[in-house]
């Protein structure tokens, strides 16, 4: 689990240095070779939040050799009127 944290804590932490986005471990924290990432980013343009999550996703597959990208779902939620 110690290796899972370290690996998950790298992720999360290039992830916000580098978009300005939250990122946390959100789902099968106590699984040892599976980690479930919610990334949030907020604007006041939905085309803005739509690039920056890609670019993110593409990041992510782009950089870790040593971890694999399952599964992606991508929620827009508009403004309240």
């Amino acid at each position: 689990m110690k290796d899972k944290r370290q690996v998950v804590r790298s992720v999360a932490q290039r992830v916000r240095n580098k978009f300005g986005v939250a990122v946390a471990e959100v789902d099968r924290l106590d699984a040892r070779q599976m980690a479930t990432f919610g990334v949030v980013c907020v604007a006041n343009e939905r085309g803005h939040c739509e690039s920056v999550l890609n670019e993110v996703l593409d990041y992510v597959s782009d950089s870790r050799l040593d971890a694999e990208l399952i599964d992606v779902e991508l929620d827009l939620l508009k403004p309240f009127d």
